[in-house]
């Protein structure tokens, strides 16, 4: 935990729980690390409704954490379906859902930050083979980093270089029991195979150095990224970007658009290099550079602004606390006594809204604005103060794209 920190004094930390043996040990090894610092840990454990004994043993698991004083939230998803791709639609499911928990839970509503994950050195040794098979590259190979923002979350990851036997060990010393899902040996499952290829202690160990070794060429990467982007990019909090003219390093550029669109991965690597070195107006990955223009001041004459290109705009979603619109803006707040409203793209803004702000249309169409959805010409524009500072102020949304600018391990 040390080298993942500073947490600041009485650390508050929220656990990922499945009731397998992995989270079991990490809630009562984390548990005993809050408390010896005067914080404490909530387990937040996840019932994804999949199997008719979840119900039960969610409540198993959360009896056993409260009889060594470990308080715990059950988190129902009641909207998965079986059907392609249920692992990848459950795994997506369940951290919205530990993130929104983790949002609601501290004092006065501030919120737990760290949010602490199972996975140990077989999960990474697994992960690398995976990737390997899917033809990742170095950053991929190097496997799931113990430290990783996440939205408005931060996820730790403090087992990985501890093997499985380890915590096991730990759970029954302890007198501490455990559940064991029954899909985790099915022979179907890739994630099944791969943990039998990994079955070898000393496999696993050379495949965490492996990955250990590629983390460290991924840190002084971010590092570097970090560098040109402090340099040469200023990214403005309703979604856009300004990139000082001259070339630029794929990998900046890279990490400039990714955030940008809030995706989770970056852009792919056709055309990258050439637009790098020679930017231009062009569209990639759902975002365009266009001429800077008027906004180009001071550093950025002559430059770049990077806007979300608007046919890859996500369609209005329902607007509720929480909600998350086309992957980057999260509505925090919606005052009560307001209808029943909608967060998507303003769109084409007319003649009031552009003499309300010098930001070019391209901007303007991509911001988000919250509509009622009743037809009352109800429109709300937070980051332009519309249609006045205090209404808008009273609808928090922040740009929280998925991956940070340049993410540091």
């Amino acid at each position: 935990m040390t080298r993942l920190g500073p947490f600041g004094a009485a650390p508050a930390l929220a656990v990922a729980v499945s009731g397998g043996a992995d989270s079991m040990a990490l809630a009562l090894l984390a548990d005993a690390w809050a408390r010896a610092r005067g914080g404490r840990v909530i387990a937040l454990i996840v019932d994804h409704g999949l199997r008719p004994e979840s119900a039960a043993e969610a409540r198993l698991t959360a009896a056993q954490l409260a009889a060594r004083a470990i308080p715990a939230q059950i988190i129902r998803l009641d909207n998965l379906a079986r059907g392609p791709g249920l692992a990848a639609r459950a795994r997506t499911a369940r951290y919205a859902a530990l993130a929104a928990a983790c949002a609601a839970l501290g004092q006065d509503g501030a919120g737990v930050v760290h949010l602490l994950l199972g996975h140990h050195q077989g999960d990474q040794a697994e992960t690398l083979l995976m990737r390997a098979g899917a033809g990742s590259g170095p950053a991929g190979l190097a496997g799931m980093a113990p430290w990783r923002a996440a939205g408005s979350v931060v996820l730790l990851r403090p087992l990985l270089a501890l093997p499985p036997e380890r915590l096991r060990a730990s759970l029954r010393a302890a007198g501490m029991g455990w559940v064991e899902d029954p899909s985790n040996a099915d022979p179907r499952a890739l994630r099944t195979r791969l943990r039998r290829a990994v079955a070898s202690p000393a496999r696993r160990a050379g495949l965490s150095a492996a990955a250990a070794e590629r983390a460290a060429a991924r840190r002084a990467l971010a590092g570097r990224i970090a560098a040109i982007l402090a340099e040469r990019a200023l990214v403005h909090p309703a979604g856009f970007a300004l990139l000082s003219p001259g070339p630029i390093a794929p990998a900046a550029l890279a990490a400039l658009i990714q955030t940008l669109a809030g995706r989770a991965y970056p852009p792919p690597a056709a055309g990258l290099a050439a637009l790098a070195a020679a930017p231009r107006a062009a569209t990639l990955a759902g975002v365009r550079l266009l001429p800077a223009g008027r906004l180009g001041v001071g550093r950025f004459r002559g430059g770049w602004l990077l806007v979300r290109e608007a046919a890859a705009l996500a369609a209005p979603v329902t607007a509720r606390p929480g909600t998350l619109w086309d992957g980057r803006f999260r509505l925090l707040a919606l005052p009560a006594g307001f209808p029943a409203m909608t967060l998507g793209a303003l769109g084409a803004a007319g003649p009031p809204l552009r003499r309300a702000s010098a930001w070019p249309a391209a901007v303007l169409g991509s911001l988000p604005a919250l509509r009622a959805e009743a037809g009352s010409g109800t429109l709300i524009v937070p980051h332009l103060g519309y249609p006045d500072p205090a209404a808008a102020a009273a609808f928090a949304v922040i740009f929280t794209p998925p991956r940070p600018l340049a993410e540091q391990e």
